[in-house]
């Protein structure tokens, strides 16, 4: 029995960073997926989605009941108007977990390995005030790099973004037989699941009716600093309950 979120997915709860970044605007960290594609639910306050692509800058209000998504080397950034909380749901789950997003720091540091590396890692077991203000400088340093992408492009000058994505590529590359290990395990064991079940039920067989379960992932107990804002996740590769009957 596949136990995992349905698609090979994954669910997040976010609030979205509501302090201001030098640019005058309030919201989360700008940054891009390289292999996943990303959807936002919005259930709560008011704000827009700012996305960067080959094709200019785009801004999308967002309200409750706004459903958005955006595919991989869709530079984003929240931005909050109001208590702006959202709904994730990301395609590959386990692969964001693992490094699959890529921040617009400026060119010289994501050029740099490990120069990206420092910007990107916030410190592990401090006090929450010292989180919050090394998550606020991680985002502030994303903005800048960000800001410098739309001028560029904007302006008819596609060079900084191509290189951003060359950048961004040459990163995550050390990461991809771990990926694919984990996209094999979760979201291709799923596909396989659902073609298993299309041959079952083409022949009349529905054996696999009678492993009907209910599941649940309960959230994380605090909320994490991440990108966009805090974060309250869910274990949903390792649910709760449908355990195999005796």
């Amino acid at each position: 029995m596949i136990r995992a979120f349905p698609g090979g997915t994954s669910v997040t709860h976010l609030s979205v960073y509501s302090g201001l970044c030098p640019d005058g605007l309030a919201g989360g960290t700008p940054h891009l997926h390289t292999a996943s594609t990303e959807a936002y639910v919005v259930v709560g306050g008011s704000g827009a989605l700012r996305t960067l692509d080959p094709s200019g800058l785009r801004e999308t209000p967002l309200q409750p009941g706004s459903v958005v998504w955006f595919t991989p080397g869709t530079i984003h950034r929240a931005v909050n108007r109001g208590g702006l909380t959202v709904v994730v749901v990301m395609a590959n789950a386990g692969l964001p977990e693992a490094g699959d997003a890529v921040m617009t720091f400026p060119p010289e540091i994501v050029a740099d390995p490990d120069r990206y590396a420092r910007a990107a890692t916030l410190p592990s077991g401090e006090p929450e005030a010292v989180l919050d203000n090394a998550a606020r400088r991680r985002r502030d340093l994303a903005v800048e790099g960000f800001e410098r992408l739309v001028e560029a492009t904007e302006s008819g000058d596609p060079a900084p973004l191509e290189r951003f994505y060359d950048d961004a590529a040459s990163l995550v590359r050390p990461r991809i037989a771990q990926w694919r290990r984990i996209w094999q395990r979760n979201v291709a064991a799923q596909t396989a699941h659902t073609a298993d079940i299309l041959d079952a039920l083409e022949r009349g067989d529905g054996r696999h009716l009678r492993a009907a379960a209910l599941l649940q992932a309960p959230p994380s107990a605090t909320a994490g600093f991440g990108m966009c804002g805090r974060l309250r996740t869910y274990d949903v590769r390792n649910p709760l309950g449908g355990e195999d009957p005796p």
